[in-house]
């Protein structure tokens, strides 16, 4: 039975732990809905293993030792989603007009199945109609060379391999355009720019051996019961040895509290459950930098102290000053001193392989601990513990996620982790290292063989040379200028290989309105959603296979390669019967496009369609260090580990070194009327653990409780009274910056939520019409998912301006 919106939905008590029956329930209720109980099993029994495919759904690692069911509840709904019985055949779009798919939800839209023939829209009757695959080439290219290439834009989703992304990448180069907005630009760019700034890489550090080899994990702002569930394993085992796990997150989520794993029978049938977070920290939202600041000040107060005390092994309070005023210092200071430790820093380790510190470490003394405790939410008690504990550990991973990325000041929020790291040299050694969480599976990838806006980061030299064109030099558009462009109308035409793309970006109404006025609209996706129903004037929505499916060409069935959170590149061998036998493999859609439009370069197109292993070996003749017997090593246990020169302290900065970078301020400066501030509500995304990024399997989240909806705003309960509110009130939300324009989203229900004051949180991308366009980090543009300032009113009555 298809899961449907309730006209009376329900909000109660969430679950405590994650995983446990309520995972097992899940999986089974997905396997029947999608129709594949008996072949779902066989499937998922080859998920993420070493001679099966890659998890369609997150990019977490393939271990080269895997369990028994290598999938979590997530993982399995997204590969019945794509293996799923139902079909949005010819008949489908026979029936449906576009003007009425546009009303029907995100969720009823790929819930019809997958798409089986390629379509063209038809103005006449407004209906997808189905065309060869030739003559939707022919047009496309035809389209495409009446453009100019900055009038194009080339996206893509996390989804795609690395040869297709290597292929998409070459063919936009080739036709003239460095637009190559991608999906990562919307999630984790702020890793992206400030990992190179303070370490020279533009990914983490970590491995999944450091989870063996650390002694504490620092976990910041990131979900694991929602985004990456198969990371609780290796949490689990983490405790098991007795690391402690200090987090740092604005929900109490139940991943990072307790987990019953269902591969353990002993939990399963007593519900005992593995507690996971020794230390809960409730940040607000925001609060980040303010947080991090105040456990690096600890540390280097307490450094100071031990340092002015003159004594290395004298233990208890006499140790260090005796300032009333500053007995959290004094007592971290004398817990050090007790504990046989002349340095809570490693100054071998920042004076050797650092720079920066010492305008850090001032900015650090300089903030008044009651300013720290104002914006992040905690008390200097708190923050002190979490120094302390983070002191005590040799060796301590640092894990975060979009909950620090999605910011205005999302490079800032990386920039501190870092720092933090770099006080006690937490970076490159065994179980000390930085790990970046990516969300789609390979979003990472696709970054690593050339899907970059920015020309320099792309080897134009060596594609020149290999392929015999001259790529433009000219920095192409991000995904929020990619916005900007098809708003004022300098984009006339949009390629997209696979997402969700109007769902998932800001200013949803406005890119809406102006989306239809692109020449050409081309979908390269195998389900229906909200981005194929509204479109171009020309549009073409093309049907791919899936990654989970037999891939079979001239030299045979065929392999792809996909990078995981942890950068190491994996083999992945579909083993699904296709859903249509019109469907054309991802690789064979770029290269037929490509063809139909190109009149210069040197590509063997036909040739990488018929054996991939061609695609892979120019892969390793472009980036001929990263990818080193890529073949060869493809299906190699535990995956192939990328170069990352900062894993063994060797950072690639200008400098050579490790930076210390210090933020400008604590917390954004938003332009609210301060008449209104005490008004306004913090708003943060967030993403039900029945959904992944835009896709929607239904509308429960046993995690909090709410059950047959999905506009729900989550409340602290004093600010529900506070505002004149009770729990279970209908509200709308508006936005309360850049009021010259309004943005609301109306409907939804009140749910109260352990959480801090001053906060509220909603799902994505319910309430993506929320936020502007400009609202973004400036250096990364990632928009600003998690922080948002917002104002609350009773449904239908206007909100004060």
């Amino acid at each position: 039975m298809s899961a449907r919106a309730k006209t009376h939905p329900k909000i109660g008590k969430g679950s405590h732990a994650a995983g446990g029956w309520g995972a097992a329930r899940s999986t089974g209720e997905i396997l029947l809905r999608e129709h594949v109980p008996r072949s779902g099993p066989s499937l998922l029994a080859h998920q993420n293993k070493a001679d099966g495919y890659m998890c369609v759904s997150c990019a977490w690692a393939k271990p080269a030792k895997p369990h028994p069911m290598e999938f979590c509840e997530n993982g399995a709904k997204a590969t019945a989603w794509e293996v799923t019985s139902r079909r949005a055949d010819r008949g489908f779009f026979a029936a449906h007009t576009l003007h009425e798919l546009e009303e029907w939800s995100d969720h009823d839209l790929e819930e019809q199945g997958r798409l089986t023939h390629p379509m063209r829209w038809n103005s006449a009757n407004d209906k997808y109609e189905p065309v060869s695959w030739s003559d939707a080439f022919e047009e496309i290219g035809r389209e495409l060379r009446a453009l100019a290439p900055q009038q194009v834009d080339f996206y893509t989703s996390g989804r795609a391999s690395l040869e297709t992304a290597y292929m998409y990448q070459l063919f936009a180069r080739i036709f003239g355009s460095n637009n190559l907005p991608d999906s990562s630009n919307m999630c984790h760019e702020s890793s992206s720019v400030a990992l190179p700034e303070s370490i020279g890489s533009s990914v983490g550090t970590a491995m999944l051996s450091d989870f063996q080899n650390c002694d504490c994990i620092f976990y910041l702002a990131q979900n694991v019961n929602t985004s990456s569930p198969r990371m609780l394993h290796d949490l689990q085992d983490a405790v098991d040895r007795g690391v402690k796990i200090v987090t740092f997150n604005p929900l109490r989520e139940p991943g990072l509290e307790r987990f019953i794993n269902p591969q353990m029978p002993s939990q399963m049938l007593t519900g005992h459950s593995t507690p996971i977070s020794s230390e809960y920290y409730q940040v607000r939202n925001g609060g980040d930098i303010a947080a991090l600041f105040g456990v690096c000040k600890a540390l280097i107060e307490a450094d100071d102290a031990l340092k002015a005390s003159g004594i290395s092994k004298v233990a208890g309070s006499d140790a260090v000053p005796k300032d009333p005023s500053n007995a959290a210092t004094v007592a971290f200071a004398a817990s050090m001193a007790a504990a046989d430790t002349r340095h809570v820093l490693d100054h071998d380790f920042i004076q050797t392989h650092t720079s920066g510190f010492e305008e850090f470490a001032d900015a650090a003394r300089g903030y008044d601990w009651a300013e720290l405790e104002q914006v992040s939410g905690l008390s200097r008690e708190q923050m002190t513990q979490a120094a302390n504990t983070y002191a005590k550990a040799e060796a301590v991973l640092m894990i975060y996620g979009m909950g620090l990325t999605q910011h205005v000041m999302g490079v800032q929020n990386v920039h501190m982790v870092v720092n933090l790291a770099l006080l006690r040299g937490n970076i490159g050694k065994p179980g000390a290292n930085i790990c970046a969480v990516r969300g789609h599976s390979n979003v990472q990838g696709q970054r690593t063989v050339g899907i970059t806006e920015k020309p320099g980061l792309a080897p134009l030299d060596k594609l020149s040379e290999l392929y015999a064109f001259e790529p433009p030099t000219w920095e192409g558009r991000s995904t929020v200028d990619t916005c900007k462009a098809i708003m004022q109308g300098e984009a006339k035409a949009f390629v997209s290989l696979g997402g969700n793309f109007l769902r998932a970006i800001p200013e949803t109404q406005a890119m809406e309105e102006a989306w239809r006025k692109l020449r050409l609209s081309v979908q390269i996706a195998t389900k229906l959603n909200r981005s194929h129903v509204v479109h171009g004037e020309i549009a073409y929505l093309l049907p791919c296979l899936g990654r989970l499916e037999i891939d079979e060409q001239a030299s045979g069935p065929q392999a792809v390669s996909i990078e995981s959170s942890v950068a190491h590149f994996h083999g992945s061998r579909g083993r699904a019967k296709p859903a249509s036998n019109e469907l054309l493999s991802e690789p064979a859609i770029i290269a037929g496009i490509a063809k139909a439009t190109l009149t210069k370069g040197r590509v063997p197109w036909d040739e990488w369609v018929g054996d991939y292993s061609k695609i892979r070996d120019a892969i390793e003749r472009t980036y001929p260090e990263t990818f080193r017997d890529f073949n060869k090593r493809l299906f190699q246990p535990g995956g192939i580990p990328r170069p990352v020169p900062a894993r063994q302290r060797k950072f690639a900065t200008s400098n050579k070194k490790a930076n210390f970078i210090t933020p400008p301020r604590l917390f954004p400066q938003f332009d609210i009327d301060p008449a209104a501030a005490g008004d306004v509500l913090n708003l943060a995304t967030l993403r039900s653990n029945d959904q992944f990024n835009t896709t929607i399997y239904g509308y429960g989240d046993r995690y909090r409780g709410v059950d047959g909806t999905r506009k729900v705003v989550f409340m602290n309960k004093d600010d529900i009274e506070q505002l004149g509110f009770k729990d279970g009130d209908v509200v709308d939300l508006t936005t309360a910056i850049d009021v010259a324009t309004t943005r609301r989203v109306t409907g939804f229900r009140i749910a109260r939520h352990d959480m801090p004051k001053g906060c509220c949180a909603a799902y994505y991308p319910e309430a993506n019409p929320l936020f502007p366009l400009a609202h973004h980090d400036a250096k990364a543009k990632t928009p600003s998912y998690k922080l948002l300032p917002v104002r609350v009113s009773l449904s239908g009555v206007a909100s004060p301006s």
